[in-house]
């Protein structure tokens, strides 16, 4: 034993063989990542997707509405995939029924 011995305790290897993050801790952090997308992305989309549908599905004649693309006017004609918009007297459009962004309440176009 020497004079350093005394002051300085020698450290000795340790024989235990190092640990292996489980399998569940290494794919932890892409469950979290998956379910922070779910909340935050998917279902909010999911959500405006399904409203958009419905109002979409009930849409009639005489609703004034505004399409994608900023037009707005009166529906006066409804097919299974397009609806006829009348934007000025007796002009009227043809536009697909997914391009109509919202329905204004009634009476808005006689407004402006």
């Amino acid at each position: 034993m020497t004079v350093l011995d005394i002051l300085i305790s020698p450290a000795y290897a340790q024989a235990a063989t190092p640990q292996q993050p489980s399998v569940l801790m290494q794919f932890l952090p892409l469950i979290l990542l998956v379910i922070v997308f779910y909340f935050l992305l998917i279902r909010p989309q999911m959500k405006r997707n399904r409203e958009h549908r419905e109002m979409l599905s009930k849409i009639a004649k005489g609703d004034e509405v505004v399409t994608a693309g900023g037009i707005a006017g009166k529906v006066v004609g409804i097919g299974e995939a397009y609806v006829s918009i009348e934007v000025a007297d007796n002009v009227a459009i043809k536009v697909q029924k997914g391009s109509i962004s919202s329905v204004l309440p009634k009476g808005t176009l006689k407004t402006l």
